[in-house]
C-alpha cells in the first residue's frame, strides 16, 4: 500500500489541512525554494502537527550539525537529502542523531551515478546489449541487496539544476526493474497521473507538492482528493492480491 507525502508546507492553514486528512509524511523545505521555511516557522508548525504524521526536512548540502539539532529538538523526524551528500556524510548524520534518511536521486533519461554507498541499494543494471557486468552480479544474483545503514530510502525525482521541485515527471520506465525497493516517487505527480504511477510502480510512497497547489498555495480539496485517491487505489491492490 503506497503511502503519501505532502511536501512544501509553510502555513498554519497547511497544518490544519493535513491534520484533518492525515497523510503519512509532510515536508518542510529548508533548501533554496519558494516554499522554504526558516527554523522558527518550522518549529511552530511542527508543534501544531498531528503526531501521527512524520515531518521530513528537505535539505541540500546542509551542515550535519544543523540537521542533527533539528532532529534532536523534534522539529523534523526524517531528513531528505537533495545535494551531494555521500556515504560518509550520511553515516556521520546517523551517528550524530540517528535521523532516518531519504536520499534523493535526480532522474533524466536514465539513472545517474549515485554517491558512494547508495549504489548498493540498486539491482544490477544491464549494458546496451542487455548483459549485466559480472562485477555487478557477484554474490547478488537476482535478489536486491539490503539497504545500507546510512540511507533508509531513495527518492526518485526529475533531474534539474534546482535539485527537485520542478513539477515535471520523468520516464517511469527507468524504474521498472526496481520493484521491491522502498522508494519515494516524486516529480510532477498530481490527480491526473498518480493512479497510473501507483498501478505501474507500486512505490513505497508518492510525494507531491505543486500537484496539490493552486497559484502556489496548498489547496485543501486537492490534498483531500489526492490522499483519498492514493489510499483507494492502494486498498484495491491489497484486496486484489489477497484474493489471488
Amino acid at each position: 500500500m503506497s503511502k503519501v507525502k505532502i511536501c512544501g508546507l509553510s502555513r498554519e492553514d497547511d497544518i490544519r489541512i493535513v491534520n484533518r486528512v492525515l497523510p503519512d509524511f509532510i515536508g518542510f523545505v529548508f533548501a533554496p525554494s519558494r516554499r522554504r521555511v526558516d527554523l522558527l516557522t518550522a518549529a511552530a508548525l511542527k508543534r501544531k502537527l498531528d503526531p501521527r504524521i512524520k515531518a521530513v526536512g528537505v535539505f541540500v548540502n546542509e551542515n550535519i550539525d544543523t540537521i542533527a539539532e533539528m532532529h534532536r529538538n523534534g522539529i523534523i523526524d526524517m531528513a531528505q537529502l537533495h545535494g551531494d551528500e555521500d556515504e560518509a556524510y550520511m553515516t556521520k548524520l546517523k551517528e550524530s542523531c540517528g535521523c532516518p534518511i531519504i536520499k534523493a536521486v535526480g532522474v533524466g533519461s536514465a539513472l545517474p551515478p549515485l554517491p558512494d554507498g547508495v549504489g548498493s541499494l540498486l539491482p544490477p543494471q544491464p549494458d546496451v546489449a542487455g548483459n549485466v557486468p559480472a562485477s555487478q552480479t557477484d554474490g547478488i544474483g537476482s535478489i536486491l541487496p539490503p539497504l545500507p545503514d546510512s540511507a533508509d530510502y531513495l527518492l526518485f525525482d526529475t533531474l534539474s539544476q534546482q535539485r527537485g521541485g520542478t513539477g515535471r515527471t520523468f520516464d517511469w520506465d527507468v524504474l521498472k526493474n526496481y520493484a521491491g525497493l522502498p522508494y519515494f516517487l516524486s516529480g510532477g505527480l498530481g490527480l491526473h497521473n498518480v493512479s497510473e504511477a501507483i498501478k505501474r510502480l507500486s512505490p513505497f510512497c508518492v510525494d507531491v507538492s505543486s500537484g496539490v497547489e493552486t497559484d502556489g498555495v496548498k489547496n485543501e480539496k486537492k490534498i483531500d482528493d489526492f490522499v483519498r485517491l492514493v489510499r483507494g487505489i492502494s486498498l484495491k491492490q491489497v484486496q486484489t492480491n489477497t484474493r489471488i
